[in-house]
This record gives C-alpha cells, sequence and structure tokens, in this order.
C-alpha cells in the first residue's frame, strides 16, 4: 500500500473505526514509524504532535485498539484503520473521543443474519435447518412464511408481548430465507420502503404501470 507521508510534512490523519459497530472511535496521525509499528504489533500506534514521539494507543490505560485492517483513501493520505477495542478510546473514559456510546445498532443484525443465511445456501451443511428449508424448495420455504405469519396475527391478537416478539422473530427469519432463494436481500425490501416513504410516490400510478395498465 503506497501512503503519501510527505503531503503533510511526514504524517498522514488515521480514522479509527470499530470493525463491528462502524462508529468511528477517533482521529490520530500516524508517520511511517508508526505506520510499520501498527502493522508489525497488531495494535494501533500514532505519532504524538504534543509529546513529539511513538505512542501505541493503551500503553498506559490497557485500552489497546487492535487491528483488524487498514484502508487508504483515493489520494493515498488519509488512513481507515478498522479496530477491535478493548476498552474505552477516549482518555475521558468514554467509547469514543466524541462522548458517544460505541453500541451496534441492532438493525444491522439482520444484514448480518442474512449473510449466514447465505452461507448456509452455499456451503449446505449436514444437520443445519436453514439447510433443510433450502432442500426441500422455494414452496415449503413460502408455507413457513405463511405459517409464521399466522403464528405472529394470533400472538398479536391473543399472546403476550414475549410471544409476539418471538413468533415475529420466526417470521422473519423465514422470511430472509424466502429472500435469499430468491437472490434478494433484506435492504431490497428496505429500499422499496424507502420509496413509499417519499411524499411523492404514488402507489396507484406505480401499480397500474407495473400491470400495464397506463394509458
Amino acid at each position: 500500500m503506497k501512503i503519501d507521508f510527505e503531503k503533510a510534512n511526514g504524517l498522514v490523519p488515521a480514522i479509527i473505526q470499530d470493525a463491528v459497530t462502524k462508529n468511528v472511535l477517533m482521529l490520530g496521525y500516524m508517520n511511517k514509524e508508526a505506520y510499520e509499528k501498527t502493522i508489525a504489533t497488531g495494535k494501533v500506534t500514532f505519532w504524538s504532535r504534543s509529546r513529539n514521539c511513538l505512542w501505541t494507543k493503551g500503553e498506559t490505560s490497557g485500552n489497546y485498539l487492535h487491528l483488524v485492517n487498514i484502508q487508504n483513501d483515493c489520494d493515498n493520505d488519509t488512513l481507515l484503520v478498522k479496530v477491535h477495542p478493548s476498552g474505552p478510546t477516549c482518555h475521558t473514559g468514554t467509547d469514543t473521543c466524541w462522548g458517544e456510546t460505541n453500541t451496534c445498532n441492532p438493525l444491522d443484525f439482520l444484514k448480518e443474519l442474512q449473510d449466514f443465511i447465505a452461507k448456509r445456501q452455499v456451503e449446505m451443511p449436514e444437520g443445519s435447518y436453514t439447510t433443510k428449508l433450502f432442500r426441500d424448495g422455494i414452496n415449503k420455504i413460502a408455507q413457513k412464511v405463511g405459517e409464521e405469519a399466522l403464528e405472529t396475527v394470533i400472538e398479536a391478537v391473543n399472546g403476550s408481548d414475549e410471544k409476539l416478539t418471538y413468533e415475529a422473530s420466526d417470521l422473519v427469519y423465514h422470511l430472509l430465507v424466502l429472500l435469499t432463494s430468491r437472490n434478494l436481500r433484506i435492504e431490497d425490501i428496505a429500499q422499496e420502503l424507502a420509496k413509499r416513504h417519499d411524499p411523492e410516490w404514488d402507489k396507484h400510478r406505480r401499480m397500474a404501470k407495473s400491470t400495464g395498465e397506463m394509458d
């Protein structure tokens, strides 16, 4: 990887991002030596402009930034450093240097779950329920979506919040399997809903267009 350390007198900004949550944790600066030490040790090391020396984040507190990977930008002068933090990143004790909480958005798990389902579809491991669904075929998968939808409705009308959440989770899982079997993604559903959220979206005009009924 070619990094232009000369553009800013030997330093390049390094944006530190949690590899799991995708949250930005801090901004530091690296020179060539700091970059090479980061690669060699797997712990993010910066050049301290105030102390005029190398410093490995966490060497005093134990809150290291464990390297996952480093990406260079289009101008080769800014680094995106993805990490697994072992504790708070900021010296004040907060998760990020902006005082934010470094937590995952639970909705991101839907993408992760569908990635897992897609992997099952490719590998088809024995003993997996997901494998069984794919082997049974799309008709069976669609039937399961219908069954889970009915059970969700029943719990919504007569059940507890806990049971409704349980059945709705089954419904979403089987829907993800159905989408995967048709080479569709949960992101496709989100994009469709985003279109419908547009005030200018016209449901009736769209339906007429899809059925060829427009003049």
